[in-house]
């Protein structure tokens, strides 16, 4: 299959190497070519430690890293993709002019996909015009060569024949399949981690145990691998209040509302383990 991927970041290169591993032929795109060639350098690093463990042979790798084309050029990045999947920053204005500039320059076949972990799918779809009904939500978990959840997202518009297709080629990554059977804020994930996070940091405000205890009651009690603390500062704080004020916004809830720390702590730049501090200090 033909696919292209738009946003090379950290998300964006995960998915390109998913699918380069896979066996398909890869076009990632982005408007900075910089963005690009750290992407192929970040992606040949983790395909290195693949090899390392014995997950990959060098041919493989080799045959996976000539599998991805890249250009800055999204026209001519889109125009004989079989899938595309936007995994471009978490703003509705970009997504919703890169999904119409998606419909004007892909064919009229081919499944156009988001990334997005809290937007309307419903919502994204409503800007690519007649292309909405092959509008669906593929929401890859970080990091995404790693990560064995794919969590697939219908919007009002999405046609049977789209979601069949996707959910196909997703098991087909080797991925397990959850599907949110309504367009829903925080589709199912979030939906769940978003308010256990935030009641967290509430619990932390309000002095109800120290960081270290309650990701420990959690990690012991719960049996979760990370946790609450720990986990956000692996999500990275400003994602996390992104998706909070996303599903608020949506919503109204009160469950959803930021607790002042996080927002502190996100205009302080502490973002979690990708700046080094979060809740916890990694420098």
């Amino acid at each position: 299959m033909k696919i292209s991927v738009i946003g090379a970041g950290q998300m964006g290169n995960g998915i390109a190497h998913v699918f380069a591993q896979s066996g398909h032929a890869v076009t990632l795109i982005d408007i900075a070519q910089a963005s690009l060639d750290k992407a192929m350098a970040t992606i040949g690093k983790n395909m290195d430690r693949q090899v390392a463990k014995g997950a990959l042979t060098e041919e493989q790798k080799a045959a996976a890293l000539a599998a991805i084309a890249t250009t800055t050029d999204l026209a001519a990045g889109v125009k004989d993709a079989e899938l595309v999947v936007e995994a471009a920053t978490e703003q509705v204005e970009l997504k919703l002019r890169i999904f119409r500039d998606i419909d004007a320059h892909a064919p009229a076949s081919a499944i156009l996909a988001t990334n997005t972990s809290s937007i309307s799918i419903t919502e994204i779809a409503a800007g690519a015009g007649t292309a909405a009904p092959r509008v669906i939500g593929m929401h890859f978990f970080n990091p995404v060569p790693v990560m064995p959840l794919l969590e697939l997202v219908r919007g009002l518009q999405t046609s049977e024949e789209s979601y069949q297709a996707l959910r196909a080629f997703g098991e087909r990554l080797d991925k397990r399949i959850v599907v949110a059977l309504k367009d829903n804020p925080g589709f199912i994930v979030n939906l769940l981690f978003v308010p256990y996070g935030l009641d967290a940091i509430r619990g932390l405000e309000q002095g109800v145990a120290s960081k270290e205890d309650f990701d420990t009651a959690m990690k012991l009690g719960m049996n979760h691998p990370m946790g609450p603390f720990e986990l956000m500062d692996f999500v990275g704080l400003d994602t996390m209040l992104f998706i909070a004020e996303a599903m608020y916004e949506e919503t109204k809830d009160p469950r959803y509302a930021a607790p002042p720390r996080l927002r502190q702590m996100v205009a302080a730049g502490m973002m979690g383990r990708k700046s080094g501090r979060g809740f916890y200090d990694y420098r």
